[in-house]
This record gives structure tokens, C-alpha cells and sequence, in this order.
């Protein structure tokens, strides 16, 4: 074998470079495999499951495992690896300079009022505590932190008088500015709360396909509504919004919110009326929420894009089983619902983003899930916008014509907007010709889904 293995002591780069870096050398001719991470326990044994003879590091170091099929194309891999990792390194500040050490002396130096912490989940606290006593609103774009921590920092962001958004926040936009995954929407007259990025997602990006636009999005994470969390900050947001002169009306979203909470959020007094997006049984789904949002603007409800592919084994007499392959977390839990039938896993859970990117910027975990699918109905998301995959179509869409071809029925939830650098319709388009039925209604293709399951 021709491999290349080093370890490169504190060398960082983010885990979404690192992993574009992979995907550059793995694209290679006579490339056969690629790791280019950081040397997490995590990212070490993927390393050593794949044959390479790793040494010791440690979390900090840079790790690179490369395999060629020749020493020439092995060569021609470690001088692209260095253009790639040259390319992609951080810049540097100004000469003579010294960057902020911490959030709370960056707040110093900069007229902000709010900070992105993205860091390691068991970091993250420390952070965003700083940019709280700093007098910022923070929004904690990392996943992993204890709900004790979580409920410290937002009772000390109220006494403060500042917004926790998060942790596990993935969804924001502020004043127009989209953080985190973000959709490009156009600005109106609805303010979004939400325990959930892409229930958020789903509900802005269908408002956006029929005209109306938003002020502001705020995310709350997903534990907020939960009986531990309490909706501390959805509280604080609904009433930040009810303050905004330009919110005509408020969008409350939600994963399945514990009930006591999810009453005493509805029973606040606001002057700004609300339409609750919450999921669970016998309420609304996203889309349904999305349209009694259109009619208490008085717009018309449109029909929502979709591309239909016929099933690959119609007439097929025996119910079959219906597998959810999910990038989003509320999407995946809204399928579940609508579906009432399957198997369904949710990729952006944290225990499978531990020394990994979120699914919607990494697909490997999915597509090794869709690959073992053998039989059945397959449903799966695309979630689409700043941040997530600049070009989703061109990774699943071969796996989704290799799934049809052996007799899986493929349905894709198209979550985004014309506005999008992706492309809706130039990504629908494509999934329906790899044979997907494709829809921007999530709720649609999980009907459709099990429709095709014998549901």
C-alpha cells in the first residue's frame, strides 16, 4: 500500500475545512482514501479502522492519512494536501497587533452587541459566560453542553439583559444577517422564535417560496421548551419581538415542547399576536402552521413546489419499511409524526456530531446509511443555505440512483429558497432525475413516503 501518515503538532483548522480538504484529496485520481482531521479519539479510529498504522496524538495535533493506489499519485496528493491546507489557512492580523485572547477583551475592542460561539461543546460554556458578563447576546452555535450550564447562563443573561440563543443553536437572523445555517429570505413582517433551526428553517424558507419575509429569526436551542430549560429564552425572544415595531406577527417553533411549558409560553400577554408552531400529536405540522401564518396575513396559500418520480415498485402488495435518514433534528421529528410508521434517525443528534460536522455539512454518515439500504422507502432531507453543503445534489444524488436502481423508493424533503447559493429548483431538479420524488414541504413527502410504504 501507498500511505501516507503524519501527525502535525498544533496545527488547527476547523473540522468544515478539514473536511473540504478530504473531499478535495479523496476526488484525486488513484486516491482511495483521505482523512485530513483533527486527531480526536473519534478521528483516530477512523483512521486505524481504515488499515493506517496511526501513531500517538493528541486532540490539538493535525492528523493526515492518505492512500494511493501509486507512489506517484500519492506524491501528487501530499503536494495538493499542502496547496489545500495553504489555501485554507486562517488569516493573519495585522502587523504589530495583539488579537483578543477572550470573548469579554474582543467585546472591548469592537462596538458589538452580540457574539457566535462555535467551539467544542465542553468549551463552550466558558465563552459564552464571558460574552454575557461582557453585556452581549450570545448565540452558542455548539452542541454538547450540560443542561445545568445551559439554564446557569440564561438565568445570568436575563438578570444581564441580554439573549442566550442556544446551545445547540443552528438558526438565527438578526436584523437581516443570517448566522449559522441561514437561508437567504427577504425581509417582512414576521418574527420567528424557535427551539429549533430547521423547524425554523422549513417554516421561514416556505414563507420566503410565498412572498412574505421575516425580521427577525431567533433561535433558542432545543432544549429551551423542555421542563428542565423552562423556555427561559423563548420568554425573553417573544418579548423582544412583541417590542419590535416592525414584527407584525410572531411564529413560535418548537420539537416537541414538555406541556406544562408549552402552556405557560402560550399564556403570556403579548400585543403581537402568535401562531404556535409546536410539534407533536394532534397538532400542526410545519407546513400547516406556515399557512395559518399566510392567512392571518391575508396572502393566499400556493401550492408548494414539489417534483413527483414514480415509485420503483408500484403494485407492490406487502407494506414496506420506511426508513428516515435526517440531517435536521425537528424535520426528522416532524416526519416521525406524519408518517406514524419507520425507522428514523436523526444525523445531527449529538451523539453522531462528536469530532465531526453537522450532517448538513458532511453527508458521509447518510450516504453510508442510504447505501445499506437494500429494500423500502427511503425518506430523506436537504436542507439547504449559507453554511450548509454548497452543493448537496452532487453527493446524493449518485447514491440515490444507485438506491433506485436496486428497488428503493427515495423521497427528499427540500428545505431552502430561490435565494439560496445552491439553487432550489437547480437541486430538486437534479434529485428528481437520480429518480427522488422531491418536495419543499417536509410534511408532503412524509405523507408521500408512507403513502409509498403501504401507509
Amino acid at each position: 500500500m501507498n500511505d501516507l501518515v503524519e501527525v502535525r503538532p498544533g496545527v488547527y483548522r476547523d473540522s468544515v475545512t478539514l473536511m473540504r480538504v478530504s473531499r478535495a484529496l479523496s476526488g484525486m485520481p488513484g486516491v482511495a482514501v483521505a482523512v485530513v482531521a483533527m486527531a480526536t479519539e473519534l478521528n483516530l479510529g477512523l483512521a486505524r479502522d481504515l488499515g493506517f498504522a496511526v501513531p500517538t496524538a493528541t486532540p490539538g495535533d493535525l492528523l493526515v492519512a492518505v492512500r494511493a493506489d501509486s507512489p506517484a499519485e500519492l506524491e501528487d496528493a501530499a503536494a495538493e494536501l499542502e496547496r489545500q491546507l495553504a489555501a485554507r489557512a486562517p488569516a493573519s492580523g495585522t502587523r504589530g497587533e495583539a488579537p483578543p485572547r477572550t470573548t469579554r477583551s474582543a467585546a472591548r475592542a469592537f462596538e458589538a452587541s452580540l457574539a457566535l460561539v462555535s467551539v467544542p461543546g465542553e468549551h463552550a460554556f466558558a465563552e459564552a459566560l464571558d460574552a454575557v458578563e461582557a453585556g452581549l447576546s450570545v448565540m452558542i452555535f455548539s452542541d454538547n453542553m450540560p443542561v445545568e450550564q445551559e439554564i446557569l447562563l440564561k438565568d445570568r443573561a436575563r438578570a444581564r439583559g441580554v439573549l442566550v440563543m442556544g446551545p445547540d443553536c443552528g438558526t438565527a437572523v438578526v436584523g437581516g444577517a443570517g448566522l449559522g445555517f441561514a437561508n437567504v429570505l427577504r425581509p417582512g413582517p414576521v418574527g420567528v422564535v424557535a427551539a429549533s433551526g430547521t423547524g425554523a428553517q422549513q417554516v421561514t424558507s416556505l414563507l420566503d417560496l410565498a412572498g412574505v419575509g421575516v425580521s427577525h429569526v431567533l433561535g433558542v436551542g432545543g432544549r429551551d421548551l423542555s421542563a428542565e430549560v423552562g423556555g427561559r429564552s423563548a420568554v425573553q425572544a417573544l418579548r423582544a419581538l412583541d417590542e419590535d415595531p416592525a414584527t407584525e406577527l410572531i411564529v413560535l417553533v418548537s420539537k416537541p415542547p414538555a406541556p406544562e411549558v408549552a402552556r405557560a409560553v402560550r399564556d403570556l400577554d403579548l400585543a403581537t399576536p402568535v401562531v404556535a408552531a409546536l410539534l407533536g400529536p394532534g397538532q400542526d405540522d410545519l407546513t400547516t402552521a406556515a399557512e395559518k401564518v399566510l392567512r392571518a396575513l391575508g396572502r393566499d396559500v400556493p401550492e408548494w413546489p414539489s417534483w413527483p418520480a414514480p415509485p420503483t415498485s408500484a403494485g407492490r402488495r406487502d407494506a414496506a419499511v420506511l426508513r428516515g435518514l435526517y440531517a435536521g433534528g425537528t424535520l426528522c421529528a416532524e416526519a416521525a409524526l406524519v408518517a406514524g410508521t419507520g425507522e428514523f434517525t436523526d444525523f445531527g443528534d449529538d451523539a453522531y456530531t462528536r469530532g465531526r460536522a453537522h450532517p448538513m455539512i458532511d453527508p458521509a454518515l447518510r450516504l453510508e446509511a442510504l447505501r445499506g439500504v437494500a429494500s423500502g422507502v427511503v425518506l430523506m432531507d436537504v436542507v439547504l443555505g449559507h453554511g450548509a453543503d454548497p452543493d448537496p445534489s452532487s453527493w446524493l444524488a449518485p447514491a440515490i440512483r444507485d438506491a433506485v436502481a436496486g428497488g428503493v423508493d427515495v423521497v427528499v424533503a427540500v428545505v431552502g429558497t430561490d435565494g439560496d447559493p445552491q439553487g432550489l429548483r437547480a437541486q430538486a431538479a437534479r434529485l428528481s432525475e437520480a429518480g427522488a420524488a422531491v418536495f419543499t414541504s417536509n410534511a408532503a413527502a412524509a405523507r408521500h413516503a408512507r403513502l409509498l410504504a403501504g401507509g
